[in-house]
């Protein structure tokens, strides 16, 4: 940066005083038809006046201010940029999650009111740390917005936590059949309490358990975890989430049922900023009040 004002400087005040010096100064040449030459005095005193020019600036206050200017002018441009990027990113990542799936209270597993304003629609991993500690946070929105919010969860093993993660999303899916979708939030519930996350955080060998212990029956648990038949529903979930652009979990888009409009929420985001977003969905259009 001080390089580039420092030769800006120096090219622009250099070639003013030279003009000078050759036009009105004791050795400059007669104009003619031909071109005229420079001496070997002239490039002396060319060479002494600049280093003359220089030696001001750099002891003078003007070249530093100069150079102060200039970076604040160069991060300004780059902050203005940074923003616009991410506004850009945040408004392209919004127009791609408004194709999220609308839930269907018949395929999805729904806490709360079905017919709820907005969907909190959750894509999350049994194995994921953030997860277990975002657990708590939809339950808390809904006690804050009772029936004009409902909580959706969706399926989004990671690979890296794979086999764990996908293994306790199919074992969930057995307790819903066989238990329906209280038997399904209780068992996910349990996960996520007793899990120390990480891939390996949830032995495998205590889903059969686990379920039993919840008041399911032993044997048809087993045999539809075994079975893998719930295999399918849980990759339909990733794919749909991936098509949508979800990455990584939790990952929950915030949907208004009514309008379709959605706020697109990455990571274990606090209450607060989950009410904050809320309420703007929940704000009536300009469309809307007229």
């Amino acid at each position: 940066m001080q390089d580039s004002l420092l030769t800006g400087a120096r090219t622009g005040l250099v070639r003013l005083a030279l003009l000078a010096l050759l036009v009105t100064g004791p050795t400059a040449p007669a104009l003619g038809d031909e071109a005229a030459t420079t001496t070997g005095a002239d490039e002396a005193l060319m060479q002494e006046l600049e280093e003359r020019i220089m030696k001001r600036l750099r002891e003078g206050p003007w070249l530093q201010q100069q150079i102060e200017q200039g970076i604040l002018a160069h991060e300004r441009k780059k902050a203005e940029a940074q923003r616009a990027a991410r506004a850009k990113q945040a408004r392209l990542k919004a127009e791609k999650a408004r194709a999220v799936r609308p839930v269907d209270a018949n395929r999805d597993h729904v806490q709360g009111n079905p017919d709820a304003s907005i969907s909190l629609i959750e894509y999350s991993d049994f194995e994921c740390p953030y997860c277990k500690r975002f657990h708590p946070t939809p339950k808390k929105v809904l006690d804050s917005y009772g029936n004009r919010v409902n909580w959706v969860y969706r399926h989004f093993p990671l690979r890296f936590h794979n086999p764990g993660a996908q293994k306790q999303a199919e074992a969930s899916e057995c307790a819903g059949e066989l238990g329906g979708n209280e038997a399904f939030w209780k068992y996910t519930d349990s996960i996520y309490t007793r899990t120390r996350s990480g891939g390996h955080g949830f032995p495998l060998k205590q889903l059969v358990p686990l379920a039993e212990e919840l008041g399911l029956e032993r044997q048809p648990f087993k045999e539809c975890l075994e079975s893998g038949r719930y295999a399918a529903r849980v990759k339909e979930d990733l794919d749909e989430g991936r098509t949508i652009g979800i990455t990584g979990t939790p990952a929950t888009i915030l949907r208004n049922n009514k309008t379709g409009e959605v706020s697109v929420m990455s990571g274990a985001k606090s209450l607060a900023v989950f009410k904050t977003e809320i309420e703007k969905l929940l704000k009536p259009s300009a469309a809307e009040q007229k």
